[in-house]
């Protein structure tokens, strides 16, 4: 079908405009031709119908099924307020909880849910939605004035208290601003970005305009600009505190730890006491390594007040950075005592990869998970721990259940389209051709090695060998090609293509700029590595800017690598992680992208397979070291008794011997994994 998406805009504007009217029936019948399920006794009633213009369009869109989430969605939430307006609450009520089904963070139709309770006096179903309204959407004033009301008769005085903070806030801001905060939270970025441009062309520099532009800008990723926007809302308004908060959290997003640290200890001058900034100020000290000063200032904060459950999780995550199993578990596990239905916790206890939970855990986080007041973040967390609680107890139809529904209520979270990522490989090899690396240009500084790959594929394990080298310093998962690439896509020319029209000076400045910024992480060794697995995207970049860097593809076997990604919650990024159709999709993407560098640079990029790394390590390593100019030393061989700082998932992992247990992990969930087989079209033998 052509003109689907002009179809639905048809329909949503016929629609709206019969709600506007008050013809409710008139909407709702509009709506039901467009999707399958309809509401037949409530649209009854003697209200004209819509046209028979818009009546066929919506038929064309029932026969449609591809119909996106999105305007699936938009019809639902339109029909839910026409039937709850017209008095049928049940029924509107069962249209927020498909909403829910298919956008589980859908702040306005958790408030319209509320309103629905509300109106059948189901008071404590209402408290709920409004409250997890208020928790998916901030800016929804009318659920904040409900909660404040019910708050005020439960004399509820700290919630009450935090609920008139919100009015007052939003209350404050400026009628364009407060649009522009609903839109960004109902998940409509380009609208709420237009809006917030054009209140900031007539109220230039206005400090909260700023600050939403950039949280705008980091939802899309935008990041270089996201940070200009924040640096320069804190030098212009110093005072403001919400814009330093964003500008702390956004250096912390974006690895550059070093900066973060320095804007902490500036802010703690003024403000010694501030726990929020403490934690922040630890937070950053873990970042760059210094975790023996990090883990003082969480002790020092618990003594003052135990009952603190984040900050035993992020005591825990620098003890596991250390190296400290039974300190972070001991952290892990006191979280999860003071706050049963912290997911994170949890998970963080899961992601040792070695920790078995009890009995009497197991069924804690299940019960936990079942509940539908626990919040949406707690439930995915706990969703993925269960997975692997069950999977380690070999119960399989249990284990994939969790990491199923864990990774669906995660992928309906996030805007991610695989075919938008498949488009931007291909774009790098159409403009990534022979001619354009010709001549070296760039900064020639031969220090860096990039280990990159995808997620899970064994590039912690080649980063932990490499640092084990005299001469190579281990650093950790450094943002900076990243943030190079996202400040060269905002040029006339969009990146990568404007990488052919960049000067032999702009490449050179550029490779001194990346060697300047990770000079903070480095500890005085010749050479480092940077193990941003997703910089695989952006060898041509790394090569124009830094033509001697060395470049080591770390490469595991398909199966195992999709589900191994699978079964993992990321902090943030690798979106594509979510879905078994989207893993495999870009796994292959992946090894397009890859066998094209290797066409246009041929000898710049060493694949290491994860498995031949486990059947061969000595052949592995010296061919490894060889590759990046280096001497043989039997250090890299013992690789897991070396001391340094790890923050990755695989960090336990690497600091046991070399071993084949996560080789075949995926088999015994064969039945269910026909949906990745297909997407990456390969097939175990025996389904053949």
């Amino acid at each position: 079908m052509q003109n689907t998406h002009q179809d639905i805009n048809a329909i949503l504007k016929s629609a709206r405009q019969a709600v506007q009217q008050g013809q409710f029936a008139s909407a709702i019948d509009t709506i039901n031709n467009a999707l399958p399920g309809t509401h037949e006794d409530a649209a009854s009633s003697n209200e004209p119908k819509q046209d028979t213009h818009v009546s066929e369009q919506a038929n064309d869109l029932q026969q449609d099924t591809h119909l996106n989430v999105k305007a699936k969605v938009e019809l639902l939430y339109l029909r839910a307020v026409a039937l709850r307006l017209s008095q049928h609450f049940t029924q509107a009520i069962e249209d927020t909880h498909t909403i829910l089904s298919l956008r589980p963070d859908h702040g306005r139709a958790f408030q319209e849910q509320a309103y629905s309770y509300k109106a059948l006096n189901q008071h404590r179903q209402a408290a709920s939605a409004f409250y997890q309204a208020t928790r998916f959407n901030p800016a929804l004033l009318a659920s904040w004035q409900q909660l404040l009301a019910i708050y005020q008769q439960q004399n509820n005085a700290r919630a009450e208290s935090l609920a008139q903070q919100h009015i007052s806030f939003l209350t404050s801001l400026p009628k364009p601003v407060l649009g522009a905060y609903d839109l960004m939270y109902d998940g409509q970025l380009a609208a709420a970005d237009s809006v917030c441009r054009r209140y900031l062309q007539q109220h230039n520099h206005d400090a909260e305009a700023m600050v939403l532009l950039a949280e705008i800008g980091m939802k899309l990723k935008a990041y270089h600009e996201a940070e200009f926007l924040l640096e320069s809302c804190v030098a212009l308004h110093p005072e403001h505190e919400r814009a330093a908060v964003s500008y702390q959290g956004l250096l912390a997003r974006l690895g550059k730890y070093p900066q973060a640290k320095t804007f902490a200890e500036k802010r703690l001058q003024n403000q010694p006491d501030n726990f929020t900034l403490q934690v922040a100020y630890a937070n950053a000290l873990v970042g760059v390594g210094e975790l023996a000063q990090a883990i003082d200032i969480y002790r020092s904060l618990l003594e003052s007040n135990n009952d603190r459950p984040a900050v035993w999780l992020s005591l825990g995550h620098a003890y596991k950075a250390e190296g400290d199993r039974k300190a972070a578990i001991e952290c892990y596990e006191t979280a999860a005592q003071l706050m049963p239905e912290f997911g994170d916790a949890y998970w963080s206890l899961a992601n040792t990869k070695t920790y078995p939970f009890s009995d009497a855990m197991l069924e804690t986080m299940a019960e936990q998970a079942a509940r539908d007041d626990v919040g949406l973040e707690d439930t995915i967390h706990l969703c993925f721990a269960l997975g692997k609680a069950y999977e380690d107890r070999q119960d399989y139809p249990a284990a994939f259940e969790h990491y199923h529904r864990g990774n669906t209520l995660k992928r309906a979270t996030i805007d991610f389209d695989i075919a938008r990522t498949e488009a931007a490989m291909a774009a790098q090899q159409e403009a990534c051709q022979k001619d354009l690396f010709a001549r070296k240009a760039g900064c020639d500084d031969p220090a860096p090695i990039f280990v990159v790959g995808l997620p899970r594929a064994g590039s912690t394990l080649l980063e932990q060998i490499l640092a084990s080298h005299s001469q190579v310093d281990g650093t950790m998962e450094l943002h900076d090609i990243l943030t190079i690439a996202s400040r060269l896509s905002g040029q006339q020319t969009p990146y990568p293509f404007n990488l052919a029209s960049l000067t032999d000076d702009q490449c050179r400045r550029l490779g001194e700029l990346y060697i300047e910024q990770t000079q903070a992480y480095r500890q005085g060794a010749p050479f480092f590595i940077d193990k941003m697995p997703n910089n695989f995207i952006h060898i041509g970049l790394i090569k124009r800017i830094l033509p001697n860097a060395k470049i080591i593809d770390a490469r595991r076997e398909p199966f195992a690598c999709c589900f191994s990604g699978y079964k993992q919650l990321f902090g943030d990024g690798q979106e594509f992680s979510y879905s078994l159709s989207d893993i495999g999709r870009y796994y292959r993407a992946y090894e397009n992208l890859m066998d094209h560098w290797h066409t246009v640079l041929p000898g710049e990029v060493l694949t290491v397979q994860h498995e031949s790394v486990l059947d061969d390590l000595e052949g592995q390593v010296k061919r490894m070291l060889d590759f990046c100019g280096l001497p043989f030393e039997a250090e890299c061989l013992s690789f897991h008794e070396t001391k340094r700082v790890i923050k990755t998932p695989s960090s336990e992992q690497v600091r046991q011997p070399i071993n084949r247990s996560g080789t075949k992990q995926w088999l015994p969930f064969t039945e269910y994994l026909t949906t990745l087989f297909t997407a990456l079209d390969q097939f175990p033998e025996s389904s053949r």
